[in-house]
């Protein structure tokens, strides 16, 4: 699976488990450790976590795919899923606040905010 496509799977794992304010980072020509960061808001670190958990659950479920690694999904403030061309971040609303990845990464051109395509619309 494409990096695009494995970022759009994840946007859609997550906005079916409710996370909010899902973007899309192209960074592949700010950083050679990724093309893309998914970044997601949960209400909880319970949230934080099932999120986190559902990613990982629904694309090995689907597509046969497992993160490279995770971190810090167990603390719920900050959760971090590695499939190496693209990198899921899951925070609690105060970390992304605190934190801010799309004012740092943000060129002006790369960021895409994701919402699910209505059925029927």
């Amino acid at each position: 699976m494409e990096g695009y496509d494995l970022a759009m799977a994840c946007c859609k794992v997550l906005s079916d488990k409710k996370a909010r304010d899902i973007v899309i980072l192209d960074v592949a020509e700010q950083t050679v450790v990724c093309s893309y960061f998914v970044i997601a808001s949960a209400q909880s670190s319970t949230m934080v976590r099932a999120l986190g958990d559902n990613v990982e659950e629904q694309l090995k479920k689907k597509y046969g795919i497992s993160p490279i690694r995770t971190e810090g999904l167990r603390e719920g403030r900050w959760g971090v899923i590695d499939y190496g061309d693209v990198i899921v971040h899951v925070f609690n609303e105060e970390s992304r606040l605190f934190y801010y990845l799309e004012r740092l990464w943000d060129s002006g051109k790369n960021v895409t905010r994701y919402h699910d395509e209505e059925v029927g619309a």
